[in-house]
């Protein structure tokens, strides 16, 4: 158990419950086309945000020194604005991030080194494999600012929960009404199983416990 109970809350919970609180309070923040490498890899915690830019014809800037200022817990994000042609994550990252106890790592584009991550069972959500390395094609562009995932927005700080079914975002600013909502759904759901499990007709237990009108906004 950490010390941060949003977090530890979320962690107990699925994406697609998650993704229905969202809904009910119209928070867009289910990236779409960003999936785990192992369908077993779940992750739960907050991001620490990166953005890269394709290099320069003058100067070309590193591809990010930076994984030993993660917090344990945290989760690197990437930008790398959805591309496929050249990676921004490999073996040497998910080493010294496993062994640091980084949280995982979620990248709007590719990663490479696929069986270090499967071997140690770090998590990471990407947009596919590629084993074109990112050197000398891009660079970072900023540590810690707002980064994008797709068309979702990350602030640092913002809580990134991921599992078989995919990666979203939970903006900090509401974290606390998510996990209520979200919390709420799982209730009802559970009671809507035990109950047919009873015997009970599905559009029975479903009107009981108003299945219809959870992700409704």
């Amino acid at each position: 158990m950490s010390a941060d109970a949003t977090v530890d809350g979320l962690r107990e919970l699925p994406t697609a419950t998650i993704s229905d609180a969202l809904d009910r309070l119209a928070i867009v923040g289910q990236c779409l086309g960003i999936a785990p490498l192992d369908p077993r890899f779940r992750l739960c915690g907050r991001a620490f945000t990166l953005r890269y830019r394709p290099t320069g014809a003058v100067e070309r800037g590193n591809v990010g020194d930076y994984i030993d200022d993660v917090p344990p817990g945290d989760i690197v994000v990437l930008d790398n604005a959805g591309r496929l042609d050249c990676t921004v994550w490999g073996d040497i990252l998910t080493a010294v991030s496993h062994r640091r106890g980084v949280g995982g790592t979620v990248i709007d584009g590719v990663c490479r080194d696929v069986t270090r991550a499967l071997d140690l069972g770090y998590p990471i959500f990407s947009r596919g494999r590629y084993m074109r390395t990112g050197k000398d094609r891009v660079e970072v562009e900023s540590q810690g600012a707002p980064i994008s995932l797709g068309e979702v927005q990350v602030r640092q700080g913002d809580i990134l929960v991921g599992d078989a079914d995919g990666i979203l975002v939970i903006p900090a600013v509401r974290e606390s009404e998510v996990l209520e909502v979200a919390r709420e759904i799982e209730e009802a759901e559970q009671a809507i199983e035990r109950e047919t499990a009873k015997g009970t007709r599905l559009d029975e237990a479903r009107r009981v416990f108003r299945y219809h009108q959870l992700q409704t906004h």
